[in-house]
């Protein structure tokens, strides 16, 4: 059935009408999450920063070290802010080698601005123990986990399942030790001894960093840099760390040792915007856009995230990681 021009005429209009709030309204949900993000933000606080003056800062440091710009910058404003103290709290099991070099620069920087001392809440393993001995006092828990003093570099060799599957990977490159290993072919003597050189100069430099902020002897450093984790009571033996306990004991050091009033506050210190904290602002979003009849920009929201938490997995560089054994 054929229609008359004034009926296309009035559909079209709709259309128009309900792709003009089908935008205002996705216009008023942006509104309504920058609303909730400045709602979260606490009174006098940054929020990128997120420590109110006179207020210890508590800084922490979780999960995964890579190199991080903006967590640099984040010290460095911290460093010049009114807060009296810095507790850090580390819960992590380690990263690059760089990138914990990199946290531990900057919070030896800051160190020398205000008195820092470190919490170990669960893990500080490898990169994780890089960051800890930044500080002046480590406090651990009885059954925290701390050293895994080394350095390792890791890649697959697929060489058999290759043959197996009959795909044979070719290549022309200018020098033997190019891209070497590959994993796609055995690895030369020649190249297993490049890799063990880079590793074995990361390891003497780790060591010299334990030895160094932990005062160590060589004998001493023997025995805690054989690439084990302790806990936090074998830790104090050993002078790994220099008292058990929390967040309280590390407030009870800064105001016998800093001259720290014990009555002052402890409040958080973010080093990132509050929003990147909140992972189901994105999960909103995609719902809101798809309940709006945008599905096809939802899926492309969605499919963006994934990639950044791709990139985010990824880890380049030398690692100073600590990760317990698979168990069949």
């Amino acid at each position: 059935m054929s229609l008359d021009a004034d009926t296309i005429v009035d559909r079209r209009r709709m259309r128009r009408k309900l792709t003009f709030w089908r935008v205002l309204a996705v216009l008023i949900a942006i509104c309504a999450v920058v609303a909730a993000g400045a709602a979260l933000r606490a009174p006098g606080t940054s929020l990128l920063t997120g420590s109110p003056s006179g207020a210890i800062a508590r800084v922490t440091i979780t999960g995964l070290i890579r190199s991080d710009q903006e967590r640099v910058e984040a010290l460095e404003r911290l460093g010049k802010s009114r807060a009296p103290a810095v507790i850090v709290h580390v819960n992590s099991p380690g990263g690059t080698t760089a990138g914990s070099e990199q946290l531990h620069d900057s919070l030896m920087r800051l160190k020398e601005q205000k008195p820092l001392v470190v919490v170990v809440d669960g893990l500080a393993a490898s990169g994780g123990y890089i960051t800890a001995i930044a500080a002046d006092h480590i406090v651990a828990q009885e059954t925290s986990l701390v050293g895994s003093i080394g350095v390792l570099f890791q890649y697959p060799n697929v060489t058999d399942l290759l043959k197996t599957l009959g795909v044979k990977v070719e290549e022309i490159k200018s020098s033997p030790l190019k891209a070497a290993p590959n994993g796609f072919e055995p690895t030369s003597p020649e190249a297993r001894a490049a890799i063990e050189s880079i590793v074995s100069d990361s390891y003497a430099w780790f060591r010299g960093l334990v030895k160094a902020r932990r005062q160590l002897d060589e004998a001493m450093l023997d025995r805690v840099a054989d690439g084990r984790v302790f806990t936090g009571r074998q830790g104090l033996a050993l002078k790994l760390v220099d008292e058990l306990g929390d967040e309280r004991a590390a407030v009870a050091w800064l105001a016998k040792e800093k001259n720290i009033d014990p009555k002052t506050p402890v409040r958080d210190y973010r080093l990132r915007d509050r929003l990147s904290d909140l992972p189901f602002l994105h999960t909103a979003a995609i719902v809101t856009l798809d309940a709006l009849g945008l599905g096809s920009f939802a899926r492309r929201l969605e499919e963006w995230g994934a990639v950044q938490a791709m990139e985010r997995l990824g880890l380049d560089g030398l690692l100073a990681l600590w990760h317990p054994p698979a168990v069949n």
